[in-house]
């Protein structure tokens, strides 16, 4: 709508005009928020369906530093590495 035609209406009608466009976007951006938690929710979702796994016990326990300990899983701890190199055995290390 053109402004001058805005300005040729009576004022009950533009009052009329301003609550029908008010009620449009209050259904509008309802519709859209939802629209985004929908969206939201899908992103919070895991991708894959793997199940969780359940926390592994320490194996392996570092001498020097008894809070220092490694499960057996995933790359070697580098305390740990360095005594191998060392020349120690991994058994040495078991808890």
């Amino acid at each position: 709508m053109r402004r001058a035609e805005l300005e040729k209406m009576d004022l009950d009608r533009l009052w009329t005009l301003h609550v029908e466009i008010s009620d449009v976007l209050k259904e509008k951006i309802t519709q859209q928020k939802q629209r985004f938690v929908d969206r939201l929710n899908r992103l919070e979702q895991p991708l894959s369906g793997r199940r969780p796994y359940p926390r592994v016990s320490p194996k392996y326990r570092n001498p020097d530093d008894p809070a220092e300990t490694w499960a057996g899983r995933g790359r070697c701890p580098r305390w740990l590495a360095k005594q191998l190199q060392s020349g120690r055995r991994m058994d040495e290390f078991r808890i």
